[in-house]
């Protein structure tokens, strides 16, 4: 399986991961302005009849398209679902500190939604389901629960790491850069 690549706009701000395939269609339309990155694939296709030379297309892992721009992505909180939730908590019940499968995780409300929390990325975390039918419809406190972790909304180049299963390393290392601080102090709050 190829590696997705980082498509930008022109200025540099990430706008999504598209397939090679659709990047290939991006260098011959003329939008890729320019590269970053390692160059990920050597697309070899037919022979000029005239001068018998074969074309070769060079993909790189990171393209910047001219034509569209990101309207300020990084103000918009991306959209909420288990799988980032629990990419952003490394798997990881923030109660009792284990490490699970996603089939042995849920989300939970840190102030529940039936005493008027909300489904955001600042209420939410990851947790077992043990703990989090211990914790049921009360708060961490109430509970006698530690939470771990301050839950925050990732930004959009966060989100894009937490959708991305096989980034490469030039990708993840373009993307750090427009990390929050606040990412390195989501985990952990440490005893108290």
């Amino acid at each position: 399986m190829r590696p997705l690549i980082l498509r930008l706009d022109i200025s540099g701000q990430p706008l999504g991961w598209v397939q090679w395939q659709d990047a290939a269609v991006l260098y011959m339309i003329g939008k890729v302005v320019w590269t970053a990155g390692e160059k990920v694939l050597c697309i070899r296709g037919g022979r000029n009849r005239f001068t018998n030379q074969q074309t070769v297309m060079n993909i790189h892992s990171i393209v910047a398209c001219r034509g569209m721009t990101a309207v300020n992505k990084f103000s918009l909180v991306p959209p909420l679902n288990n799988r980032e939730l629990f990419r952003r908590d490394r798997h990881m019940c923030l109660y009792c500190l284990d490490l699970l499968p996603d089939d042995k995780l849920t989300r939970d409300h840190v102030h529940p939604i039936s005493r008027g929390g909300s489904n955001n990325w600042t209420n939410v975390v990851t947790a077992c389901r043990p703990c989090n039918e211990k914790k049921g419809a009360r708060t961490p406190d109430e509970a006698n629960m530690k939470l771990h972790a301050v839950p925050y909304p990732p930004n959009f180049a966060e989100w894009l790491t937490l959708r991305n299963r096989r980034i490469l390393a030039d990708q993840m290392a373009f993307l750090k850069t427009r990390f929050v601080a606040r990412h390195e102090r989501h985990l952990f709050r440490g005893p108290k």
